[in-house]
């Protein structure tokens, strides 16, 4: 207790989004809260966007996922990709920010806390090999082995590869998107039993297009998951 008074002593705790003091270890101060904009209320059960009404305990989909099929489950999000939260993502995944993971983690299996009653196994989407080496870690992989500490849910990092490497997304249309991660992602040959016959819950950084996640979906299916649902940090929506 006396070692732990020190520390805070030398180290206080201070807001994870600006670094101004606060009370609590990995949490934000008074202005950044108002401005990390978490989804709640009523919610696209495929895609995570906040819908407008009052949808409590029915499952209602956007405008995009009544004409486009998507072929996971169900699929979620912490935040949307706005505001406090277009600054914490890239810090996670650029900036070797992984003290923001016990903020970010806890705020994920909150929102997701309805994906985890089947006893699902954990799968991150994965990196290319190069792509790995070059940025250090994978910050997907780093949610995933989080989120299994919080949860108790069982974490399997590489039950996904991708076959070969890919141009980065940034930029791409949808189309683009989806037809260049055509057949590119694969369920790992030694993981099929593990995933067979699971619930598996996806877990990434952020949902754009949806084309990463749907072609991890459709090797886990492969792979013969029963059940595939997303839960992601953050959202990107159109009126964010």
């Amino acid at each position: 207790m006396l070692m732990q008074s020190l520390i805070q002593a030398i180290y206080p705790p201070h807001c994870i989004a600006c670094a101004a003091p606060t009370d609590m270890e990995h949490g934000q101060c008074g202005a950044c809260w108002p401005q990390t904009k978490f989804i709640t209320g009523t919610i696209c059960d495929k895609f995570g966007v906040p819908l407008p009404g009052d949808a409590e305990g029915d499952i209602v989909h956007c405008d995009d996922c009544m004409r486009i099929a998507r072929p996971w489950d169900r699929g979620w999000a912490a935040l949307a990709y706005a505001d406090v939260g277009r600054k914490l993502v890239p810090g996670l995944k650029h900036g070797d920010r992984l003290d923001y993971l016990p903020a970010m983690s806890r705020w994920m299996a909150a929102s997701g806390k309805e994906l985890f009653q089947d006893d699902p196994l954990l799968v991150s989407v994965p990196l290319h090999r190069w792509r790995l080496f070059r940025r250090k870690y994978n910050q997907a992989a780093e949610l995933t082995k989080s989120m299994g500490r919080i949860t108790g849910h069982e974490v399997c990092l590489d039950a996904l590869v991708r076959a070969q490497q890919t141009p980065k997304l940034d930029g791409k249309s949808r189309e683009e998107r989806f037809q260049i991660l055509q057949d590119v992602i694969k369920p790992k040959a030694e993981r099929r039993k593990q995933i067979q016959s699971r619930s598996i819950v996806l877990i990434d950084d952020v949902m754009t297009s949806g084309a990463t996640l749907a072609a991890c979906t459709e090797a886990c299916k492969k792979a013969g998951a029963e059940t595939v649902s997303v839960l992601v940090l953050a959202r990107v929506a159109k009126d964010t």
